[in-house]
């Protein structure tokens, strides 16, 4: 992977691009021509090299300016990071879990020492250099969760167990795609999946839950989702909604290749070994129409997709103003052949 970090916006004069790496790493969701609610959960495995699968924690070329976007996030509104009282155990699982993987899988950018429960902590891209007391929160200038949050990309909820059920009781979200942890934050797996139409129908969310209960310390678990996004745009939040609401009103044919984004999340899930809560991150990955449809693979798949999802999916997507226009676009790049099985690159 490139190790040069590159500068980028994800808001005001939105400088964000991905380069041809980027582009062919790109976690593309769609694996057939057309695209319906499953669980679609697989082991997190170690992937190919240099895929977004090679690690559990992927870093990439967007790691300094992702980062710095979330600071703007929380700066201006603290509450995107919150925790409830009985999380503080699990927030120390999240925090070594993360050092740990970044440090053994990326040892040029970061350093984990450990001497019993006295941790040094470096990170090079960030310049920082940390020595703490692992389990005291006072030794950190911040809680837990919060200060390694910040250093790592995608969002981050903790879910507690119990009652036959998981509880959004923590997380660090700055990047959600049209959802809120203020209002999330304390609700169980069922409510907070309530908006999602069709799924429920389908009985995928009983099957989810049920699945997550039993899941296994140190047996991760993955999966891919999807929506679009106007603008390389990381905090599309309902707190936000007035700064990008009517970008969704600005896409024209001229402009679909470099406004129209498709945005996946590669969700990755973790039962905590001294908390048993489980750890849900949501690493989100951008690209505009004009880098996707330079792998032909994909510039024939996704106006397929696209032109066979049910109006349900597409409403609640918030794709319904500008499907038709993206789809125009897109459909000179579907020359009818046949594609592949699978989401990578031919």
């Amino acid at each position: 992977m490139n190790q040069e970090f590159q500068k980028k916006t994800f808001r005001d004069d939105f400088t964000f691009f991905n380069s041809p790496e980027s582009i062919r790493r790109f976690p593309f969701p769609f694996w057939e021509d057309k695209y319906m609610y499953s669980v679609n959960i697989e082991p997190h495995t170690k992937g190919p090299p240099g895929s977004v699968y090679e690690f559990p924690i992927d870093i990439n070329e967007h790691y300094v300016s992702e980062t710095a976007d979330r600071a703007i996030v929380l700066k201006e509104d603290p509450l995107r990071c919150q925790a409830l009282p009985h999380m503080m155990l699990a927030q120390w699982d999240f925090l070594e879990l993360l050092m740990t993987s970044m440090a053994r899988d990326y040892p040029q950018w970061f350093s984990l020492v450990t001497e019993g429960d006295h941790w040094h902590w470096i990170n090079k891209p960030l310049g920082i250099d940390q020595k703490f007391v692992f389990g005291d929160p006072s030794t950190l200038p911040c809680e837990p969760m919060e200060y390694i949050g910040r250093q790592c990309q995608g969002d981050f909820s903790i879910q507690d167990q119990r009652d036959g059920q998981l509880w959004m009781d923590a997380g660090i979200i700055t990047t959600q795609a049209d959802w809120s942890l203020d209002f999330d934050v304390g609700m169980n797996f069922m409510e907070w999946h309530g908006p999602v139409p069709l799924a429920h129908d389908m009985k995928v969310f009983d099957r989810a839950l049920k699945f997550l209960l039993n899941l296994q310390l140190g047996q991760p678990v993955r999966r891919l989702n999807w929506t679009m996004t106007i603008n390389p745009r990381l905090d599309t939040s309902p707190e936000n909604y007035n700064k990008w609401g009517t970008d969704r009103t600005t896409v024209t044919p001229e402009n679909v290749g470099d406004k129209v984004h498709l945005r996946v999340e590669l969700q990755g899930l973790w039962r905590l070994p001294r908390s048993n809560a489980i750890l849900f991150s949501i690493r989100g990955y951008l690209i505009k129409m004009q880098e996707l449809v330079t792998v032909p693979k994909w510039g024939r798949r996704l106006p397929r997709v696209l032109g066979s999802l049910p109006m349900e999916l597409i409403d609640y997507k918030g794709i319904t103003r500008y499907r038709d226009t993206t789809l125009e676009w897109l459909s000179k790049y579907d020359d009818g052949l046949p594609t592949s099985p699978g989401g990578g690159p031919d």
